[in-house]
């Protein structure tokens, strides 16, 4: 990568609000993923160990900064998920099997596209209240449509 694009990507990042970090990490873990995969069935064994460790840090990342105080229903279910995914990936790495890496792959899809809608379901939220606070309605009268998928 050209001096251009690092400084570019590292603005980007630096300037991103925390949702859309997460889901810069979910696509970056998706893309080690595939790398993975395709190290794999390239026989290319350093890339393949590569590829997993970049992707299983990113894993251990979010099961790292779980917040088990608001939920913790939720934070210990996602944490089990987590612990799971690196269990595949492991096997993966050590197997040479890019099964496991498809499995973790489309998990990480899943959780993106879920991330994804609750992002912005959350601006639609945030919009309508300020919406109403700008009109000088009080906010309960005034709340969006939520439809759940």
């Amino acid at each position: 990568m050209s001096e251009y694009t690092n400084q570019y990507l590292a603005t980007e990042i630096s300037s991103a609000p925390p949702e859309q970090l997460l889901l810069m990490l979910h696509d970056g873990a998706i893309r080690f993923l595939t790398c993975g995969v395709q190290a794999i069935e390239n026989d290319e064994i350093d890339k393949r160990a590569l590829y997993i460790n970049k992707a299983s840090a990113i894993v251990a990342e979010f099961a790292a900064t779980l917040d088990h105080s608001q939920d913790a229903q939720l934070a210990d279910n996602l944490d089990a998920l987590y612990a799971y995914m690196l269990r595949q990936m492991l096997q993966a790495n050590l197997k040479n099997d890019p099964a496991p890496l498809l499995e973790v792959r489309h998990l990480l899809s899943d959780l993106r596209a879920t991330w994804a809608q609750a992002v912005e379901i959350n601006k639609q939220e945030m919009r309508v209240s300020a919406a109403s606070t700008a009109h000088g309605m009080p906010e309960a009268s005034y709340r969006p449509l939520t439809v759940a998928m």
